[in-house]
């Protein structure tokens, strides 16, 4: 018999298990096509179900950032809600955030969407109307946000690097700040 201390990823399976079982009649889900993982990568997304059509087996990977930040009650919520998820997977092979969702995930207190749990590195916003969002990782908008327009007024887009305030409204905006910023990036 091992005294061994179980690791992070050990513990989140194992709190989410527990919780799923007190939960799964309620739900309707099969637990015993569930299978679990932890994402150390995960920085916005606090968990997600993957489905295996050809194994009929729903995957709900939670991230370990969001363990630590939520408290119990919210970590259990976002179970509830990847477990609606491979419900519906179960018995409609589809699945989204829709009325069908809304519905019974309202019927077992899970929320529809995650509260964040951590700040964004970058923050895209319309010169324009002042819309909005949040981005974690330097993607296409981000890098050359000229080269993309908002979704709500047609209007140009800046970028603010949420640490050091800067910004920038170019692809050579972006190299420049990058540059500035060096090991602070």
């Amino acid at each position: 018999m091992s005294d061994a201390t179980p690791t992070v990823e050990e513990a989140i399976v194992a709190q989410a298990r527990v919780h799923a079982r007190e939960v799964a009649d309620e739900i309707g889900v099969d637990l015993a096509s569930v299978d679990w993982a932890v994402s150390a990568r995960a920085k916005r997304r606090a968990g997600v179900c993957r489905y295996d059509h050809e194994r009929e087996v729903a995957t709900v990977v939670l991230s370990r950032r969001a363990y630590r930040s939520y408290d119990s009650g919210e970590f259990e919520a976002i179970v509830r809600h990847e477990l609606v998820h491979a419900w519906e997977f179960q018995t409609h092979g589809e699945s989204g955030h829709g009325s069908r969702f809304r519905e019974r995930a309202a019927a077992v207190d899970a929320p529809r969407h995650c509260e964040p749990f951590s700040e964004p590195r970058y923050r895209l916003v319309c010169s324009d109307c002042g819309w909005e969002g949040k981005r974690h990782r330097a993607s296409n908008p981000v890098k050359a946000p000229d080269q993309y327009r908002c979704g709500d007024c047609g209007g140009g887009y800046r970028v603010e690097h949420v640490e050091s305030g800067r910004t920038w409204t170019t692809a050579g905006g972006y190299g420049a700040a990058r540059a500035a910023l060096g090991d602070d990036w």
